[in-house]
């Protein structure tokens, strides 16, 4: 844990975007990773999917794509939902709770957790569909992976659904 006032100073900023054509339909996630000078662009197509669950998919994407232990990422999302569960704690109660009480993507949750602890990361929440270029390339991303063709299955959205 870092002492308090210690500036937190990411070695890699992350951000991301989450569509779904129809809530549930077809849905994707982008993703912008930034290190310096270098910039990576990531993203997915689904043929079933939702938003939230794109939003939250991005974000994993993204921490899935560092390569070192325990990087200092700030990850920008215009996600209340991905951006608050992890920066109210609302996460960890669903944790402890096993998801109980009909929480939604608990598959997806568990997947960002295991990833997320490997890392220093803070959430910064962006309004969407703004002025930040970054963020609006997720959307481009993200919105044109949700159009694209050979879409994958989001199996356990459509298992459970």
């Amino acid at each position: 844990m870092m002492a308090s006032k210690e500036v937190f100073r990411p070695q890699v900023i992350i951000y991301t975007d989450g569509s779904s054509r129809g809530n549930p339909g077809p849905g994707g996630y982008g993703v912008v990773l930034m290190a310096g000078q270098l910039r990576k662009e990531l993203s997915g197509g689904f043929r079933l999917t939702t938003n939230n669950r794109m939003e939250l998919l991005a974000v994993i994407k993204g921490l899935e794509a560092l390569k070192k232990p325990n990087t200092r990422v700030v990850v920008y999302s215009d996600s209340k939902y991905v951006v608050d569960a992890v920066e109210k704690g609302w996460l960890n109660g669903w944790l402890r709770n096993n998801f109980a009480g009909g929480k939604k993507n608990p598959d997806l949750w568990r997947r960002f957790h295991a990833i997320y602890k490997q890392h220093q990361v803070r959430f910064m929440w962006v309004k969407g569909h703004a002025d930040n270029p970054f963020n609006n390339r997720c959307d481009e991303l993200a919105t044109s992976a949700a159009d694209g063709g050979n879409l994958l299955v989001d199996e356990e959205f459509e298992a459970n659904n």
